[in-house]
């Protein structure tokens, strides 16, 4: 089972592994993130090379996009994913060899709740550690952010909040349930293949039940983008250097990945829980086909993993 399947990217799932990084820097962020693991991306050998190959590029984009960058900046951030991405070719690849083994090892057999569980906290402290390696390059970039660049980014992020808005919280009940249902089914088959009319009918039942607040998750992302532009526009007059502006970004950052809203951070304990239960549900499911399929999956991405690993050095 593909971490891609267990802890999905996109914030309108049950649960992921960032909970919707609040701020374009960190939602870059993110995109470099899942782009930087070959175990997890969605598609054969040749795709998940280019993919982190092309990591800081497509990253520098994503960011422009929402921050308008000036010369200057686009200089800077350039620099700065490129060696994020030497950092994390060194650093956090070997790592996920090691977990593509581990998940090679429980691909042929029956899998608990707790040990797809455990695979997602193994995954956690990697966004941290990416989020620490990354806090000195967003530290030098926020304070260089101009009014004009705020008032974009703003734009930007109430643009994705009405498109989320339109997909989650104004269409019915059963067609919410239908897509997220199709998003695990399309997860899941890259890695097992085609599945069976029982086990969708699993996924049908289990995603019904699985705990999923539209309204929760839109609060949420509301306190996100205003806790980022209130970041930002804190730290406007300062200078990198300012110890008042590492600290008001790290402790944004630590807001990114642990929401201060109980009631929100309890939901996705739950819907982690619950997510966990379903898809060991779906995994023991699985014929001896499916696993040697999902094996062959595995093992392909333990390759390309090494085969970029190798190339760094």
């Amino acid at each position: 089972m593909p971490v891609s399947i267990l802890f999905p990217t996109r914030p309108n799932q049950s649960f992921d592994i960032i909970g919707g990084l609040p701020a374009v820097l960190a939602r870059g962020l993110r995109a470099l993130l899942w782009a930087l693991l070959p175990a997890l991306l969605l598609s054969g050998c040749s795709a998940v090379r280019l993919g982190y190959n092309s990591a800081p590029e497509l990253s520098y984009w994503w960011l422009d996009s929402f921050l308008d960058f000036n010369d200057p900046q686009s200089v800077q951030v350039r620099a700065d994913l490129a060696a994020l991405q030497a950092w994390h070719r060194q650093s956090e690849l070997p790592r996920y060899v090691n977990l593509l083994e581990k998940l090679q090892r429980l691909a042929p057999v029956t899998v608990t709740p707790g040990q797809l569980c455990e695979v997602y906290g193994e995954l956690k402290p990697r966004l941290q550690a990416l989020l620490d390696q990354a806090e000195p390059s967003i530290a030098a970039l926020a304070p260089t952010l101009t009014p004009e660049q705020l008032v974009h980014l703003q734009r930007q992020l109430d643009k994705r909040s009405e498109k989320w808005r339109a997909q989650w919280l104004t269409v019915s009940l059963d067609e919410r349930n239908a897509r997220r249902v199709k998003q695990l089914v399309d997860r899941a088959e890259m890695l097992y293949g085609s599945l069976e009319e029982p086990q969708l009918a699993l996924l049908r039942e289990r995603v019904a039940a699985l705990p999923f607040d539209a309204d929760l998750r839109e609060r949420e992302s509301q306190r996100r983008h205003q806790d980022v532009l209130q970041t930002l526009r804190q730290v406007q007059s300062g200078t990198p250097s300012d110890k008042a502006v590492r600290a008001a970004l790290h402790a944004w950052l630590a807001r990114a990945v642990n929401s201060p809203d109980p009631v929100y951070r309890n939901q996705q304990e739950m819907a982690t829980q619950a997510t966990c239960q379903t898809l060991a549900a779906l995994h023991n499911s699985t014929t001896p086909a499916q696993r040697l399929a999902a094996i062959k999956t595995l093992q392909s991405y333990a390759a390309d993993a090494r085969a970029l690993l190798t190339a760094g050095r």
